[in-house]
Formats: C-alpha cells, structure tokens, sequence
C-alpha cells in the first residue's frame, strides 16, 4: 500500500471566523495538504472520548506479558500471546547466517487498540521485558518500528530482500506492515521488528539501521516539527551502539593477537614433530634395509621393527599436531573476523549516527527560520470537514497573513460541524461508537485542541448541540431512553428532561421554554426550570 494521507471529502466553501465566536467552519481539506507531506506518515488515531479508559499501566503490561514469554531463551522460536488480541512470533533460525531474524508482532481481530501512543507503548514494554532496552529506549525504538511498517506496509519484495525465510512464511501482502488508520488495525497488522543479535539481548538486538533508513526519516522529516526529538534519541542509541561495538572489536583485536600467537607456537610444534617424524622414518628405513640384509639377524629384525614402530608413532603426533595447529589458526582467524565485523558495524553506526546529526542540524536551522518568519502572524480557527458522510470535523488554525494552516487537532470526530468557544476551551459533541469509542460532550485545549475532559454522559451521536449563555443541551442517554440534557462549562449534567425525546431531535430555546420532539413524534415545550413538559 502506498503510504499517503487519508483520502477525504472536499468542501468548497471556507469561513474564517474570530475565535472569541462560537462558529461552524468548513475548509477543503486538500488545501491543508502541503506538496511535499504527501509522503509523510501521519496515523489516524481514534481521538474522540472513551466508554472505558484503560491507564497507561495496563496498556504496557500487555507487552509485558509478552516478552516475558522470550526473555530466558530469546535464541529460541516461539510464540506468545493471542491471536485474537495481541500475539507475537519469534521467528529466529540460527541454521541460517545471512538476513535477519525477526518478531512479527500481530494485531488480532478483537483487539481493541486504536490510537498509535498505545500501540506504541505495547511494543516499548515488550522490548524492555524481552531484551532489557531501557525504558526511553524501547519507546524511542517502538517509535521507529511503527514508522518503518507503516513506510513499508504490504511491501512483501522489501521484506524478502532483508529476512530469513522463517519470517517471510508468516507474512502476508495484505497484512504486514502496519495501516495508518486504527480502523484498518485489528486482524490486519503483522508488524516487523528486524533482529540483528536477538540471542544475546541488549542494545544491538534491534538492528536499528533498518527501522531507521531514508525512506523512514524522511517520513518523519515531513511532519510538523521534523521528528527531531525521535531522531535526536535514534542517534544517541546509534552512537552508543558505535561505541559499544568499538570496545568489543577492541576485546576481539586482543583476543585475535593472544590467538594468533598461540597458533604461532603450535605451527613450531607442527614443524618439531613434523622434523622429528621425517627423521623417524629415515632410521626406520635404514633399519629395515639392514634386516633385510641379515634375514638370520634376530637382533636387527628386532631393531627394524621397533623403529618402523617408532617412525609410525612419530607421525602420528606430526597429524596430531598438524589438527591441533589447524583448529588454533582458524580461532585466531575467527577473532580477526570478529574484530573486523565488530570495527564495521562501529564505523557503521558512528557514521549513520554523523550524517544524521548533520541532517538534525539543518532542520533545527529550517525551523528557527520558518518560526521567526510567522512570529508576528495572527491566526483563526475553524472546522475543517474530514468525513462528509458522518459530518465528522476538526478544529485548525490558520494563519490570517499567508491562509496556510499552521495547526490541526488531532480530534477529528466532532459532530454537527459546531464547536463553542468558552474560557477553559472549546465545547463540542466528539466520538465514535465502537470498539472503546463513545460519542460524549468534551472540552478542547485552545492550544493543542486536544481533548482535557469529557462528560460522564453518553451523547446521541446525532444530536444537536445547542448553547444558551453558559449553558449547553444535547440529548443524552438515560436509562434505555434519549433524553434532554442541560450543561455547564465545565461539563457537568445539571438537569435531565423527565421526557424521552427523539435522539435527533432538534433543540430550540426561547424565553418561554425549550420546545423539543418526544419519543412519539409530538412537539413539546420544556420548563427551563426543571425540563418538564409544560402542561
């Protein structure tokens, strides 16, 4: 699958407003799309409120649980977990030297995961608890890895090229990798995690130059801010990397010295016994020659025998010795080897580790640049229409000198394309119903424009949403039945209607009552008071 932003509905109409109005705005999306992002990897997460929220904690247990599984014996294949939910591969083969073993981390159909932090955070647990990467680490790594899966998603040839077949057997064209959109997630995700030493653990068991290449970098670069804080923490890994390959090529140098010095001294004992066998067999020989001179000589038979013997067990020690030179020079040559591999994957990551440094730089440099340029630039909100079908929008800011949007909300389920501006932020019906999504009333940040709180309430998620000073109503769930609810700023439900209404009902509000639409289609007028039905 080609990796590019999600296709969108196009509305032609756009209206800035102040953001000191409460307003209902829409922008052709494809305006917000710069040339140069249409490579980026940008996730769409669920960022609506939730039926249930699971903590932090019991998110990265799940990852966990999982590398327990391989941690005393990573050298191992095995699986762990389930394939319902979240399941991992350990697909290593030993028998083979060249390519990469790898884990396939599988996101199952009843999974329920639907923002790429919590994915994120599953794997960063899992690397820590299966090859002990630091906290910070593992999260910069699982960080990468998401990247990489998404640039490379369905793209079976690239994985081929680079992994043992153990690996390949597993995957599918239709699931490696993993899908930017959470929806696309559950039953469709077979994440690559590339192992460069998974035997021996630590910092090198990740090969972290694949999950980091141009393709993945350059992904980044393209969004907001430039990954730099990502790539800075990449680079400080790679370095340590670099560095931590220098001293074991250091280590294997010495060992290959002490090595080759041994296999000195057993190639001159080779060439002892070797001298010594020559000669063995040269008196053997004169022996021989005289017993069969003197076949009545029963001392030189004797004599011939014995040195025919002797020649005989001298060269068995010359190929005795010959084997055991043998063997010693190959460690001293493996010890070379593995000085020379270890001083390349040094210079390697010293050199990935340089270039990347250079490239950090310039964009620190792109992005001082760009922000002193726009310092003294106002900006508008609006409501940027992402979903036609559904009227799902989201909140941006736009740059009122050059109209190009400077910030978009991550929150991009709001419903009925109305927002409402108070102190603390914009209220608004947000959500989707499914999975652990639910459509409630909740406050946007005016900064970030992410969700700080949302109501305990569940929301209809076609209904109205309609203010009145400070007060704010929509139709809620009450019981089995839609009813009427009235809010305050900080979302609290102060009233109910005892009147079931019609889920979309419309919501009008005058001086002398609330007139709304009851369950059996009639209209009826709500007490501001209390919300019963004026008789």
């Amino acid at each position: 699958m080609n990796i590019k932003k999600r296709p969108i509905s196009e509305i032609a109409v756009f209206i800035c407003l102040a953001v000191s109005a409460a307003y209902s705005l829409e922008v052709n999306q494809s305006e917000l799309k710069s040339a140069g992002a249409a490579d980026a990897v940008v996730f769409q997460n669920y960022t609506g409120p939730y039926a249930h929220i699971d903590s932090a904690a019991s998110i990265r247990g799940i990852g966990t649980s999982l590398g327990s599984t391989f941690a005393s014996s990573p050298e191992n294949a095995g699986t762990a977990g389930s394939q319902n939910r979240y399941y991992v591969i350990h697909a290593v083969d030993p028998s083979v030297k060249d390519k990469l073993d790898a884990d396939i981390f599988i996101i199952g159909a009843d999974a329920t995961v639907d923002h790429i932090d919590n994915v994120r955070r599953i794997i960063a647990a899992y690397l820590s608890a299966a090859y002990a990467y630091s906290d910070s680490d593992a999260s910069t790594i699982a960080t990468f890895i998401t990247v990489y899966n998404a640039v490379y998603r369905g793209k079976l040839d690239t994985f081929k090229s680079k992994y043992k077949d153990v690996v390949m057997k597993n995957l599918s064209a239709d699931k490696a990798g993993i899908a930017l959109s959470y929806k696309e997630w559950p039953g469709n995700t077979q994440m690559v995690i590339p192992l460069s030493d998974a035997a021996n653990g630590g910092l090198s068991t990740i090969d972290t130059s694949i999950i980091s290449d141009k393709n993945v970098v350059q992904s980044m670069r393209e969004k907001d801010g430039k990954g730099i804080d990502e790539r800075k923490n990449m680079v400080d890994i790679k370095e340590r990397e670099a560095d931590n390959a220098s001293q074991k090529a250091q280590t294997s140098q010495k060992q290959a010295v002490t090595e080759q010095n041994k296999a000195a001294q057993e190639n001159q004992k080779l060439a002892d016994a070797q001298k010594a066998a020559a000669q063995a067999d040269k008196e053997a020989a004169a022996a021989q020659k005289t017993a069969e001179a003197n076949p009545d000589d029963k001392a030189a038979q004797q004599a011939a025998a014995q040195k025919t013997a002797e020649a005989e067990q001298k060269k068995q020690a010359a190929a005795e010795q010959q084997k055991t030179a043998e063997d010693q020079q190959k460690k001293a040559e493996q010890a070379q080897n593995s000085a020379a591999e270890q001083q390349a994957k040094a210079d390697k990551k010293m050199s990935e580790a340089q270039s990347e440094r250079t490239d950090i730089s310039r964009d620190q440099q792109q992005i001082i640049e760009q922000s002193s340029k726009e310092i003294d630039a106002s900006s508008v909100s609006g409501l940027v229409l992402v979903n036609e079908s559904k009227e799902y929008s989201k909140i941006v800011k736009i740059n009122s000198k050059t109209g190009k949007t400077s910030k978009e909300s991550p929150v991009n389920v709001i419903h009925g394309r109305i927002v409402y501006e108070t102190a603390a932020g914009f209220i608004a019906i947000a959500g989707e119903n499914g999975g652990n999504g639910a459509v409630k009333l909740v406050l946007l940040d005016k900064d970030n424009m992410e969700i700080t709180k949302q109501s305990d309430e569940t929301v209809a998620d076609n209904s109205v949403l309609v203010q009145n000073g400070s007060e704010y109503y929509c139709i809620i769930k009450d019981g089995k039945n839609w009813v009427l609810g009235k809010f305050d700023q900080n979302l609290k439900n102060t009233l109910k209607s005892p009147v079931s209404v019609k889920s979309g009902t419309p919501v009008t509000v005058t001086a002398d009552g609330i007139c709304v639409t009851d369950d059996k289609g009639k209209a009826v007028l709500l007490k501001p008071s209390d919300l019963t039905a004026v008789q």
